[in-house]
């Protein structure tokens, strides 16, 4: 009898610590179901948030469009002249008139602030080219062989040109495909099919320094995006940083006001590549804020004073045409994960600029 109450007592806490196990998994199984539909539920929430800043930012570019109300307040410079409203959209955190939620950021790129790959001249591809390769350092070989692979994909034929590259190069490869042969590209990135161009802009951001949109020939540097500036004759770090630097207080009228940033020697390179227009074709991001926290962003100031407190890199893109205010966007490209172009201010010191205040 002992023994058999003892085999009862054993079952009994056996038994005991199977279903604490079982009450344990299931309990757990129930947070965990219970914190995915918490999850579930905020994600939801922020791509609504999301969604909706894009209709504000859209809204926007049409408004712009709209006529200006009488007496409408503008925004001035220290010294009192009026600033351009449509020159506000070249990438800095927009305050938008239907503002969005607070912990959402939206930049809006005109393209007329990138270079247009279906409108640059032969010659310009050839400037830049060079300035890729070294400018006077670039072995002119090398420059023409480029070039004329960059010819030979836009011409209209299969002849290929002095040093270029045609149908049979391309099906040749590894995994071959055909040349366009149109000068008109589909996507910014089919630049990289062109024999020679992959390596000629590795580790360039190139739908933050191109466009294949609109009919702009030039860029206004009032709206040029870092890396698209990056990319042309004349312009170097210094004067980069200058460029930004002065357009955050007052907008760039004319060539004359670019030249008490930019050298004479450097504005003639510069020059056949600027101009003064806008465009109708637009770069939308919105995100959700995500900023360094301040001890986190003191010590990386200590490192570079010039650091960005905006950790975002990604973020959520449209690429619309706005043609007027009562017509809506034309959708052009989206994309959930687009890399943001360089959103750090002008890094440069007061005391360093090339321009007086």
């Amino acid at each position: 009898m002992k023994r058999q109450r003892g085999a009862v007592i054993i079952i009994v806490l056996w038994t005991s610590v199977l279903l604490t196990v079982l009450v344990t998994a299931m309990a757990s199984k129930v947070r965990l179901s219970a914190k995915t539909v918490v999850n579930n539920q905020d994600a939801s929430t922020q791509w609504a948030e999301l969604m909706g800043a894009v209709s504000q930012a859209e809204m926007e570019l049409m408004m712009e469009r709209m006529p200006r109300p009488l007496g409408e307040e503008l925004e001035e410079t220290e010294e009192g002249e009026i600033r351009t409203p449509a020159l506000r959209f070249n990438g800095q955190e927009l305050e938008l008139n239907y503002p969005p939620s607070e912990n959402i950021v939206v930049r809006i790129y005109d393209h007329a602030g990138k270079i247009n790959l279906n409108r640059i001249p032969r010659r310009n591809m050839q400037l830049l080219i060079e300035k890729r390769l070294g400018g006077l350092d670039a072995d002119p070989q090398e420059v023409q062989d480029i070039l004329s692979a960059w010819t030979d994909w836009t011409d209209l034929n299969d002849l290929e040109g002095l040093n270029g590259a045609e149908k049979e190069y391309y099906e040749n490869l590894d995994q071959g495909y055909t040349p366009r042969n149109n000068p008109e590209l589909d996507v910014v990135e089919e630049i990289l099919h062109i024999r020679g161009f992959a390596e000629l802009f590795e580790g360039v951001n190139l739908d933050a320094a191109f466009t294949i949109y609109g009919n702009t020939r030039t860029v206004n540097l009032n709206l040029a995006t870092r890396e698209a500036m990056e990319l042309l004759p004349g312009l170097d770090e210094e004067l980069i940083e200058n460029i930004i630097a002065y357009r955050e207080r007052e907008d760039i009228q004319n060539r004359s006001e670019i030249a008490e940033i930019v050298p004479f020697e450097n504005l003639q390179e510069l020059s056949p590549w600027v101009g003064n227009n806008t465009s109708n074709i637009y770069s939308i991001f919105v995100y959700a804020r995500n900023e360094f926290g301040d001890e986190e962003f003191a010590a990386m100031l200590e490192a570079d004073e010039f650091s960005n407190p905006d950790r975002v890199t990604q973020s959520y893109s449209e690429i619309v045409e706005v043609s007027g205010y009562n017509n809506l966007p034309k959708v052009y490209k989206v994309d959930n994960y687009e890399r943001l172009p360089d959103t750090t201010r002008g890094r440069v010191r007061e005391e360093d600029l090339l321009f007086g205040l």
